[in-house]
């Protein structure tokens, strides 16, 4: 068959099968249905954002979520994020619930799937269809069960790990969606200030990500030139520090002092002196995608505040591990044994912030660890991908 008469046909096939799904989602969804999810704290505030008004208000905030169908008697939903968010939530200020959240979960879909296949493409192109695995991953199958923004983060990284080789300037403005959630990267964030203070391309990075950052300010400006003041009180009033989170650090807070909040930040700032080591022991033959992951992975263990939809950003380490068990012949079935209980607590009903989530950020860890050959007791040679020299 001609190429581009198969090429045509399958996009075709793939647009009336996307047309099909589209449909039967949206007979299935109602407005109830977005009220239910975490897709409405985005949708709030949105439309406050849209009509001039303070976007984190928990009276605003709850009024327009018990008018969406929300139950008044469970929690309500502030959108957390900081104003460099605005973007992602201003689109939805002019439609509703039911609408916004089915152009949100295609959206996340899609936004997924595109990661997938450029962490295929990163990896070398393997000849596997491993990197559909996302989804099957269990945090990103919570992410769109809760329409959360994990998936936006894992495209963050997941294009900052394709283009900062080539196009350093890009690189550094995909990491605006990293900011979504900074107390994820706050390890990666200071191996990646000092590599761009020791190389050359690391200007262009910082460049970028400066220009986004300015502009998503700007954006937040001129929707509300109140903003973070409005944040700053949010979080200070609104609990989230007090709230039980299936995260290590909270875990150790309550063992020693619920009342003392620094406990729950020490630690990340452990990890952070570490990270300092680390980076400086290996700076000659950093790679990203092998130290960078390992930053990521041990950010995620470290975290003081997430759960388990924001750990989707962590696939790039997931998926660089199987693809180098593959290439060193090891068995996948740790993943699949890991990948299989999550989907079950996911189908049983477990709350993402149920303590039996705990188990995860260390598992991904162990998992890239053993992957890529760096536990004790065995060797890294071969099973280690080649490491990059950048001057």
């Amino acid at each position: 068959m001609n190429k581009r008469v198969r090429v045509a046909l399958q996009v075709l096939i793939a647009s009336a099968v996307a047309a099909a799904v589209l449909a039967i989602y949206m007979v299935g969804t109602t407005g109830d249905s977005a009220a239910k999810c975490d897709f409405i704290g985005y949708w709030a505030a949105g439309h406050l954002l849209a009509h001039g008004q303070n976007p984190y208000d928990y009276q605003a905030v709850r009024a327009l979520e018990i008018a969406a169908g929300r139950d008044p008697g469970v929690p309500m939903l502030v959108m957390r994020n900081p104003p460099v968010a605005f973007f992602m939530a201003l689109p939805f200020g002019w439609i509703g619930p039911k609408a916004g959240l089915i152009v949100w979960t295609f959206f996340l879909i899609a936004v997924l799937g595109l990661a997938s296949r450029l962490l295929w493409k990163i990896n070398g192109r393997p000849d596997s269809l491993l990197n559909l695995f996302g989804f099957g991953f269990p945090p990103a199958v919570a992410c769109l069960m809760a329409g959360q923004t994990g998936i936006l983060l894992l495209l963050g990284i997941t294009l900052f790990l394709l283009l900062w080789k080539d196009r350093p300037f890009l690189a550094g403005a995909a990491l605006l969606l990293c900011a979504l959630k900074p107390h994820f990267f706050v390890l990666f964030g200071i191996a990646l200030l000092l590599w761009c203070v020791t190389k050359k391309r690391g200007f262009g990075i910082l460049a970028g990500f400066g220009v986004a950052l300015i502009g998503s300010c700007v954006l937040a400006y001129a929707m509300d030139p109140n903003a973070w003041g409005q944040y700053a009180e949010m979080m200070r009033t609104g609990g989230a520090l007090n709230e039980v989170v299936p995260r290590l650090s909270a875990e150790l807070r309550l063992m020693i002092d619920p009342r003392a909040v620094w406990i729950q930040f020490a630690p990340e700032a452990a990890a952070g002196v570490w990270t300092l080591w680390y980076f400086w022991t290996r700076r000659q033959s950093w790679d990203w995608m092998d130290h960078g992951l390992i930053l990521l992975l041990v950010g995620a263990m470290c975290t003081p505040f997430g759960f388990l939809t924001d750990e989707t950003m962590l696939l790039p380490a997931i998926l660089a591990g199987a693809y180098r068990c593959i290439g060193s012949r090891r068995p996948l079935w740790p993943l699949l044994v890991l990948a299989v209980v999550g989907i079950l607590e996911l189908e049983m009903g477990v709350a993402i912030v149920s303590p039996y989530y705990l188990w995860t950020t260390p598992a991904w860890l162990c998992w890239y660890l053993y992957a890529a050959g760096k536990l004790p007791g065995r060797t890294a040679d071969a099973r280690r991908r080649p490491q990059v020299q950048e001057g």
